[in-house]
């Protein structure tokens, strides 16, 4: 199943904006911006929603992003002139907007089903209050560490740690390539103490050039999750 996502604000440039950032992690998912009126102001536009809606009908579901009240205010009355099957296949998030559509068109990318993205775009939410919370040992800059031991994975089944060469780290472009790679195993992966298939996790982290990544892996295909994620790092992302 396919999952197409629109997001709707008050700024066609925060619209197409969050939009082509999210291109940038997710280039096979269809994305589609409605942002401003119709004579080119601030606000929301019932036509521009519709128009959006309609440009993802060869999606099997649509997952819609808003970034005010009355933006979701607007969305609920085109929902509401839809046809009862096409309404059926558009699902409103209230995750955050930029976040929100990042993690969920990476979810979208990596195969997720229209439950999986909106899960995604709705752990925007908590990956932002745990940053704020995080801890960042000097000795390791970008990294955390959960205290006493808290997040840490149980039963580790396969590790490494490996140095990352890319001259951006694991931020962006990179954070999605870990993301979606991670996502095509069953096991449990965490790096640095974060969950490896939460994109806003590892984006968070701010892992620069040079810093150390601790990969770890419970479940039946560990060590292979464990290796390509190693190998991806080592391999500088293509960068």
């Amino acid at each position: 199943m396919t999952v197409g996502i629109l997001v709707v604000s008050h700024s066609a440039a925060i619209a197409t904006g969050t939009v082509e950032l999210a291109r940038q992690m997710a280039a096979d998912v269809r994305l589609v911006a409605a942002g401003g009126t119709d004579d080119g102001g601030i606000g929301t536009s019932f036509e521009a929603i519709t128009a959006g809606i309609d440009e993802l009908a060869a999606v099997d579901d649509v997952v819609v992003l808003c970034d005010l009240g009355s933006a979701y205010l607007t969305t609920d009355t085109a929902l509401d002139f839809l046809d009862d099957e096409v309404r059926a296949r558009v699902h409103v998030s209230d995750a955050p907007i930029v976040e929100g559509t990042v993690a969920a068109a990476v979810a979208a990318q990596t195969g997720g089903d229209v439950g999986a993205v909106l899960a995604a775009a709705a752990s925007a939410a908590a990956d932002e209050a745990g940053v704020s919370s995080a801890s960042r040992p000097d000795d390791q800059p970008g990294g955390t560490e959960p205290a006493d031991g808290a997040g840490a994975a149980h039963d580790v089944a396969a590790s490494t740690t490996v140095e990352l060469v890319n001259e951006t780290g694991l931020h962006a472009r990179p954070a999605a390539d870990f993301v979606k790679t991670a996502a095509r195993y069953d096991a449990a992966v965490r790096v640095n103490g974060v969950d490896a298939k939460s994109l806003l996790g590892i984006m968070a982290l701010a892992l620069p050039k040079g810093a150390s990544v601790t990969i770890e892996a419970t479940g039946d295909d560990a060590q292979d999750a464990v290796d390509a994620l190693a190998e991806l790092v080592r391999s500088g992302f293509g960068e």
